[in-house]
C-alpha cells in the first residue's frame, strides 16, 4: 500500500483517538510530514523502537504500541505455557503518553492471557531490568525515548535475563507485529477487567526496596563512605525524569548526606522545560547544576537522563569552575578506581573481566591490562554486554567487573543487565570521596591516568538525516565506504579494516572473521593507533562517526583529534 492509502485508512477510522484525529487533520496539509508518518512501519533497532509521537504507522502512538505488544504477545503464545505464565514487567518514564503506552501494552497482553506487572508510577530503565530478573518474568517493556527531545517516545523490550531482547527473538517479535498489520483490529482489555481477572499486578515500593538493597553492594569500601561520605557535597539533576525516584533515597541511606537536587529539574515535566535536550552529554543540561554547585562548593555535579540509564558529570576545578567529562573519561576513572579499590582490599578476582563496545576508549583496555583483567569488545548496544555477562555465568569462565559504552552508559553489578545510572552514580560518588581523601579531584585522577598511559581522546560526530531521503543517504554513505575502501585517513595508513556486516577483519596478514554478530558498522585501525568507525544509528535518524586517538601530550592528542575530525566531517 502507498503512504496515501495508509493515511486514508486512519482518516476513515471512526473510533480514532481524538488527539490523533486532530493531529491527522492538521497533517493533511503537509504532504512531506504525512509521507514520513505513513510510508513504512516503525523499525526495531539496537534498543527497540523509538520515534516522534503522533499519528501514523511510522510514529509512536497507542496503535503502534499495541502492534508492537501484539508482536511480543503472539511470540509468547508460541512458548511453553510455564514460560508464558511468567508474564511481563512494565515501566515508563516522564514523557508524554508514557503511562498511557504502558497500560495499552498491558491491555494487549491481557487478551492473550499474559500477566503484566506494572509499576505504580514512573521508574528508571535499569529498575525495569532488575524487576524482570527479580520477579522472574519472561519479558519486560520500558516506555521511554531515553535522552531524546520531548517530541519523542519509545518502546523497549527486555528478555528473561533482564537484557534488551536479543536479535533472534526481536526479529521474531517484529515478524509477528508485522502480521498484525490492521492496527485498529488489535484487541485490548479494560484495566478493571485485567484487575478482576488477575492479569495485572501493580508493583512499586516492593521492587524499590529490593533494588536499593542491591545498589548498596555497588559500594566497594563502605569504611571510606563512613569516614568521609558526609563531608562530600554533590549536586544531582534527574533532568525531569525517573532518577528522582531512587537517587535521593539511596544516597541518604548510604551516608552521602550533602546531596543537593537541582529543584527546577526535579519536576517530572514531559516538556523538559529547563533543557530542550535532556541529555547529560550536552553542556547546557548542566547550567543549573553549575549554578547551584558554585553556591555550595560542590565537589561534583551529576546528571542522569530521563530514564536514568545514562550519567554525565562535571568536576570542580581549583578556580571554582566546573569541567565536564566525556563518557569515556567517566568510564576510565570509574574502572581504574574500581580495580584499584578491589586490589587493595584483596577482592580482585583472578578471572575478572571488563566489557566495552567497539567504539569506546582504548584507555580502558590499558587500565584493565595493568590489573591483569581481560577486556572484551562487543558491538554497540548494551544488550551485547548483557549477553556476554550471561555467557560468563553459563561457562563460569570470567567474573564480570564493569561494562560501558562511550555514550555515557555504565554497569557495575550484573543484578541489572542494562546501563544503570543509579549504580554508576554511587560508584562515582565513592571514587570522588576516595580522591578527596587523597587531596585530589576526579579530574586529577583522570590526568594521572593520562600521564601513566598516554593522552587518549575520542570524539563522536553525529549527523542527522531525517525522513525517507535521510535513510537513503545513510545507506549510500555506508555503501560508498564499502565499495571504494579506505587506504588512509588524514595521511595515515589504514592497517586494519573491519566490516562487521560482512564479518571480515582485513590486515596485511590476511582476512579473518570478526568473531561478533553481524552489524552495519565499519571500523578502521591506523598505523599511529588512531581508530575510526562509521555506524548508522538503529534508533535515531543519525549517522555516527567515531574517532579515537592517542598521543604523548595533551596538546598532541587534541591536535590529532581535530585533524581527523575535520577530514571525517566531509564523509558524505
Amino acid at each position: 500500500m502507498s503512504w496515501q492509502d495508509n493515511m486514508q485508512q486512519w482518516l476513515d477510522y471512526k473510533d480514532l483517538d481524538p488527539d490523533m484525529k486532530q493531529q491527522l487533520n492538521e497533517m493533511k496539509n503537509d504532504s512531506k510530514v504525512a509521507e514520513e508518518a505513513f510510508y513504512e512501519p516503525m523499525e526495531f533497532g539496537t534498543a527497540g523502537m523509538r520515534g516522534l509521537i503522533g499519528p501514523g504507522i511510522n510514529r509512536m502512538n497507542i496503535y503502534t504500541v499495541r502492534q508492537a505488544t501484539e508482536g511480543l504477545a503472539s511470540f509468547m503464545d508460541t512458548l511453553d505455557e510455564k514460560v508464558k505464565a511468567q508474564g511481563v514487567a512494565i515501566s515508563y518514564d516522564s514523557r508524554y503518553y508514557s503511562q498511557d503506552f504502558a497500560y495499552e501494552s498491558a491491555k494487549v497482553l491481557g487478551v492473550h492471557g499474559i500477566h503484566s506487572y506494572v509499576f505504580d508510577s514512573l521508574r528508571p530503565t535499569p529498575e525495569l531490568s532488575f524487576a524482570v530478573r527479580s520477579l522472574h518474568t519472561y519479558a519486560g517493556i520500558m516506555i521511554t525515548a531515553s535522552h531524546n527531545p520531548k517530541q519523542y517516545n519509545g518502546f523497549k523490550i527486555y528478555g528473561p535475563d533482564g537484557g534488551q531482547m536479543p536479535p533472534a527473538e526481536s526479529d521474531n517479535i517484529t515478524s509477528f507485529a508485522r502480521k498484525a498489520s490492521d492496527l485498529f483490529s488489535i484487541k485490548v482489555m479494560s484495566v478493571p477487567q485485567l484487575r478482576a481477572d488477575k492479569l495485572l499486578t501493580l508493583i512499586g515500593e516492593d521492587v524499590d526496596l529490593n533494588y536499593m538493597k542491591n545498589l548498596e553492594t555497588v559500594i566497594v569500601n563502605p569504611k571510606l563512605i563512613e569516614d568521609i561520605g558526609d563531608k562530600m557535597k554533590f549536586v544531582y539533576s534527574p533532568l525531569h525524569g525517573t532518577g528522582k525516584m531512587i537517587a535521593p533515597r539511596i544516597f541518604q541511606k548510604l551516608g552521602f548526606k550533602n546531596f543537593n537536587m537541582v529543584t527546577e529539574q526535579a519536576i517530572l515535566d514531559p516538556e523538559f522545560a529547563t533543557t530542550p535536550f535532556p541529555n547529560p552529554e550536552f553542556a547546557q543540561t548542566f547550567d543549573l547544576a553549575i549554578e547551584r554547585g558554585k553556591k555550595i562548593g560542590a565537589n561534583i555535579l551529576i546528571a542522569t537522563d530521563p530514564d536514568a540509564d545514562r550519567l554525565g558529570a562535571a568536576v570542580r576545578q581549583p578556580d571554582g569552575s566546573y569541567k565536564l567529562m566525556t563518557g569515556n573519561q567517566i568510564a576510565s576513572v570509574l574502572l581504574n578506581y574500581l580495580l584499584m579499590a578491589k586490589k587493595d582490599l584483596k577482592e580482585l578476582p583472578a578471572n575478572g573481566a571488563v566489557v566495552k563496545s567497539i567504539v569506546s576508549s582504548e584507555l580502558a583496555t590499558a587500565i584493565a591490562n595493568k590489573y591483569d583483567v581481560k577486556m572484551f569488545d562487543v558491538l554497540t548496544g548494551f544488550k551485547y554486554i548483557a549477553e556476554t555477562i550471561e555467557q560468563f555465568e553459563k561457562t563460569n569462565s570470567h567474573e564480570f567487573l564493569f561494562g560501558f559504552e562511550e555514550s555515557y552508559g555504565y554497569l557495575v553489578k550484573p543484578f541489572v543487565r542494562d546501563k544503570d545510572a543509579m549504580q554508576s552514580t554511587l560508584l562515582l560518588a565513592e571514587a570522588a570521596a576516595y580522591y578527596e581523601s587523597e587531596g585530589k579531584t576526579i579530574y586529577d585522577a583522570l590526568e594521572d591516568l593520562y600521564k601513566e598511559f598516554g593522552y587518549y581522546r575520542e570524539k563522536t560526530i553525529s549527523k542527522t538525516f531525517e525522513g525517507i531521503s535521510g535513510k537513503d543517504k545513510m545507506a549510500q554513505i555506508m555503501k560508498t565506504l564499502r565499495e571504494e575502501g579506505i587506504e588512509s585517513i588524514n595521511g595515515v595508513k589504514v592497517v586494519e579494516s573491519i566490516d562487521y556486516l560482512n564479518n571480515t577483519d582485513v590486515t596485511a596478514s590476511g582476512t579473518k572473521e570478526t568473531g561478533l554478530p553481524k552489524a552495519n558498522v565499519l571500523k578502521y585501525v591506523l598505523a599511529d593507533d588512531t581508530w575510526v568507525a562509521a555506524r548508522p544509528s538503529g534508533t535515531e535518524p543519525k549517522m555516527k562517526f567515531y574517532i579515537g586517538v592517542k598521543s604523548d601530550t595533551e596538546d598532541g592528542a587534541a591536535k590529532k583529534l581535530a585533524e581527523f575530525a575535520k577530514e571525517i566531517e566531509g564523509w558524505e
